[in-house]
Parts: C-alpha cells; sequence; structure tokens
C-alpha cells in the first residue's frame, strides 16, 4: 500500500505563487507515475500536472504557469504553481501510481490541500 500526504496550500492573491509537496510512504517502489489532480465545488476534477521518469503532462489551463518535479530520494513531489488565478482555485490532491499520458486511473490518493486564489 502506498500513503501521500500533500502540504503546501493556502490563501494567495491572483499573480501569487505557491508550492505544493507530496510525500510518499509505504511500498512506492513499483510507482512511477505520480501528479496532482484538482477538483472545485460543482466541478468535474481535473488532472493538473503528472510526472513519468522524465516525462511531464500539464493541463492546458497550468501550462507555463505550472512546474511539476520529483525527488526520488525523499520520494517528493513538487508542484510549482505561479501566477495564480482565481479560477486555480481548488482542492488539490496528490494522486501515484496511475497512467500520466491519461491522467487518470490513480490507486492512491492523499487528502488534499486546499489553494485559494482572491
Amino acid at each position: 500500500h502506498v500513503q501521500l500526504v500533500e502540504s503546501g496550500g493556502g490563501s494567495v492573491q491572483a499573480g501569487g505563487s505557491l508550492r505544493l509537496s507530496c510525500i510518499a510512504s509505504g511500498n512506492t517502489r513499483n510507482i512511477n507515475c505520480m501528479g496532482f489532480t484538482r477538483q472545485s465545488p460543482g466541478k468535474e476534477p481535473e488532472g493538473v500536472a503528472a510526472q513519468r521518469d522524465a516525462a511531464t503532462y500539464y493541463a492546458d489551463s497550468v501550462k507555463g504557469r505550472f512546474s511539476i518535479s520529483r525527488d526520488i530520494a525523499s520520494r517528493t513531489l513538487y508542484l510549482q504553481m505561479s501566477n495564480l488565478k482565481p479560477e486555480d482555485t481548488a482542492l488539490y490532491y496528490c494522486a501515484a501510481g496511475g497512467d500520466c499520458r491519461r491522467g487518470s486511473g490513480f490507486p492512491y490518493w492523499g487528502r488534499g490541500t486546499q489553494v485559494t486564489v482572491s
């Protein structure tokens, strides 16, 4: 089993930046794809960014503003978010073990961290 814990959410003004972190623990040996998905009230979940090996994938809505990276040694995934917009407001979940290209099929999820942009 794999446990994921997110941190780094908060409230920020439009144009500001935040960095989310996701620490993975447990049986992570076979986990290759990790990413972040977000959900706002009344909206469908949206795959924001994901990484598998050196390949990264981004939703069109965040390209050029968000950057995903991974520290294998510490089993930590990062999402650097810049030039934040009010429409980025959502609960951001870390996910692992799915299909990075499709942004789906993740069996492991964190509890989420709230990002609010005003």
